[in-house]
């Protein structure tokens, strides 16, 4: 009896044991759970009663060198639905379709999923959103999302490029600096009950979302609208297929304008081909012609195989080379090295190539930055061809004297130029001088870089002087000149291959000049390229008019005195408006008509008008303007409504708005 006893007790304390473990157990996990986890539980089972949807993430602006906007992110409706809790999915269908301008049976096939949340249409405009609101339906709403918007339509488009949907960059600096412009991307977040389904109660709210950091280009509005209007103009006038007009500051490497035609909206890209978005300046690569003689002409005097005053013998206009014959546009005999530039001889460039032999001439042609990435911040540059001296035959050697038989980018050549400007020296060009964070930090600083030493001081002074001789009398650049202002620069007619014949076409060029001013101290470098024009067809008569009339704008623009006497009665040209596509119309002062008095036109009023459109308003008057400052006009003189006297001096001052 004790013995059975004696048992059961232990079996008792066993299970009382056993208990007192297993409410251990239980009591550390009810604290593991309860205390030590407490957080995470939380946030699942938060989880468990929201549904999140991903939103587009805002991008960062895109300002140009004095910060006026050309790229911003504005915030638009997004429409969704949330079919389950939609009543009448058929009358919703049909009412909603209207508003969005949609079929109603693809809104029915949303609908028919009858899950918690589908997009009806996202990033729709004003009156699309006011008008789905108006309906007051049951289980649809809207979300502010970020769209991308560029206001001022297809000017710098090109350079700047264009966003998706997503919205991810896909062209231009927009592409090169995605990932910096590219902010994070919030959710939508919607409260549900335990079987997944909207709560009426539960109020949709954005999470997560943080902007991306700003941009501030090197490139200046006001400089780039000046070449993208005359450069179209000039090509319209040469009834020309496409042009190029790059213009860089040669001391630093700055893009000051960058414009490519023909000319797109990216708000509407849709509209235009592929081709047209191509940034031609960077992408495109054509036979620089006779503009290649500068560099062939530098080369020769930095390694000093000619002097100043040496004559070269130029055939009377044909020189039988390498069993081809090179002709001259005139029969010429002998000629100098400054003549040779001036009248832009092929023979005489080709004697001269062969005194610089292959070896040498392949050295300056690469570190003139020919046949490589100049290191621009932008994509899809390409580099060209220059085929390496052993590849060469004698009569390759006397085509790349007068720039054919290799090709180039417009920006190739143009910060070639810009290294003569600069005394030698070639920088590598930038558009993005500074990156800005969401703190008004800057990020990034783009300093100017020097890539190598060309040429010498002396010999890029020797071939600037040479270069101005080709706007004098007798030269092939007189159509380059621009008053008030020494000018240096070269002009360029090439022929383009037939991609059929493989052979030299007859009646297909590229029209080119390259130049700088004001000689003494160059500002600014700037290249135009026309292709395929059908009217005046050389360089000289095509390229270097729509050369002079940007610089003589851009010299008063950047306010460089002129320091050379004008010609008996003739004055500056004027900053010249034509009419430019912008996305909304220009809207003028209610009290000016435009109307002239006999004494002279009236001063329009220009307060609160922006830079383009007071030049707009001077043009129909042809008068001549100064500025100051950036921004919006706030002050003006003569007054408003005052007649302007013959001669008188009007300016403008420009603040931005607080």
């Amino acid at each position: 009896m004790k013995e059975l006893e004696k048992g059961v007790s232990i079996r008792i304390r066993l299970m009382a044991g056993l208990f007192i473990v297993a409410f251990l157990l239980i009591g550390l996990r009810a604290f593991e759970l309860q205390v030590m986890q407490e957080q995470e539980w939380d946030e699942l089972a938060e989880r468990q009663h929201q549904k999140t949807i991903p939103l587009t993430p805002q991008r960062g602006t895109i300002f140009d060198c004095n910060g006026e906007e050309l790229a911003v992110s504005v915030d638009v409706d997004s429409i969704y639905a949330e079919p389950r809790r939609i009543a009448d999915k058929t009358l919703a269908s049909e009412r909603l379709s209207k508003a969005l301008n949609t079929s109603s049976k693809s809104l029915q096939a949303k609908f028919a999923r009858n899950s918690n949340f589908v997009w009806l249409k996202r990033q729709v405009n004003p009156r699309q959103s006011e008008q789905v609101r108006s309906l007051d339906l049951e289980g649809i709403g809207s979300i502010k999302e970020h769209r991308r918007f560029y206001p001022n339509s297809s000017l710098a488009a090109h350079l700047v490029g264009f966003t998706g949907l997503d919205p991810k960059g896909l062209e231009g600096i927009e592409l090169a600096y995605d990932k910096v412009i590219l902010g994070r991307g919030g959710y939508l977040v919607m409260e549900r009950d335990a079987l997944g389904r909207g709560m009426v109660s539960g109020d949709p709210h954005v999470e997560g979302a943080t902007p991306g950091h700003d941009l501030y280009l090197t490139v200046d509005k006001n400089l780039q609208y000046i070449a993208e209007r005359e450069l179209t103009k000039g090509i319209k006038e040469a009834q020309a297929k496409s042009g190029t007009v790059i213009a860089i500051e040669p001391s630093t490497g700055r893009v000051l304008a960058m414009a490519s035609y023909p000319e797109y909206n990216p708000n509407a890209i849709n509209r235009h081909k592929p081709n047209d978005w191509r940034n031609r300046a960077i992408c495109d690569t054509f036979e620089p012609g006779s503009t290649f003689k500068i560099f062939l002409m530098a080369a020769a005097l930095n390694e000093a195989v000619l002097s100043t005053d040496q004559l070269f013998y130029c055939e009377n206009g044909s020189y039988r080379v390498g069993g081809k014959i090179v002709h001259d546009h005139k029969p010429y005999k002998y000629l100098t090295p400054a003549q040779i530039i001036k009248y832009s001889s092929n023979i005489g460039s080709a004697k001269i190539g062969k005194l610089l032999e292959r070896e040498t001439y392949y050295k300056y042609i690469s570190d003139f930055g020919f046949g490589r990435k100049t290191g621009i911040d932008l994509p899809g540059e390409t580099i060209g061809l220059v085929r390496t001296p052993d590849k060469w035959f004698e009569i390759d050697l006397a085509a790349i004297s007068f720039g054919q038989g290799i090709s180039v980018t417009p920006l190739q050549l143009a910060s070639a130029t810009a290294a003569i400007a600069n005394e030698g020296y070639l920088m590598e060009p930038f558009v993005v001088e500074r990156v800005i964070d969401g703190h008004g930090h800057a990020v990034l600083k783009k300093q100017p870089k020097v890539i190598r030493k060309v040429i010498s001081r002396d010999v890029a002074h020797l071939i600037t002087r040479m270069m101005e001789r080709t706007t004098e009398e007798g030269g092939t650049a007189t159509n380059a000149k621009v008053p008030g202002y020494r000018v240096a620069g070269k002009t360029g007619t090439a022929q383009k291959v037939d991609p059929i014949t493989g052979s030299y076409s007859s009646d297909k060029r590229v029209a080119s000049f390259v130049g700088f001013a004001p000689v003494e101290s160059p500002r600014i470098v700037v290249l135009v390229v026309v292709d395929e024009p059908q009217k005046g067809i050389y360089g000289g008569l095509t390229a270097a008019p729509i050369f002079s009339n940007i610089v003589s704008q851009a010299m008063q623009y950047l306010k460089v005195a002129p320091n050379q006497p004008l010609p008996k009665n003739e004055a500056l040209p004027p900053l010249r408006q034509t009419t430019v596509k912008v996305s909304e119309p220009i809207r003028y002062p209610q009290n000016f008509d435009g109307e002239e008095s006999k004494a002279g036109p009236r001063m329009p009023n220009f307060h609160g008008l922006s830079y383009r459109q007071v030049l707009e308003q001077m043009a129909r008057l042809d008068l001549n303007v100064s500025f100051s400052g950036h921004g919006r006009v706030i002050e003006q003189s003569p007054a408003p409504g005052v007649a302007i006297p013959y001669g008188a001096k009007i300016w403008v001052r420009m603040m931005p708005p607080s």
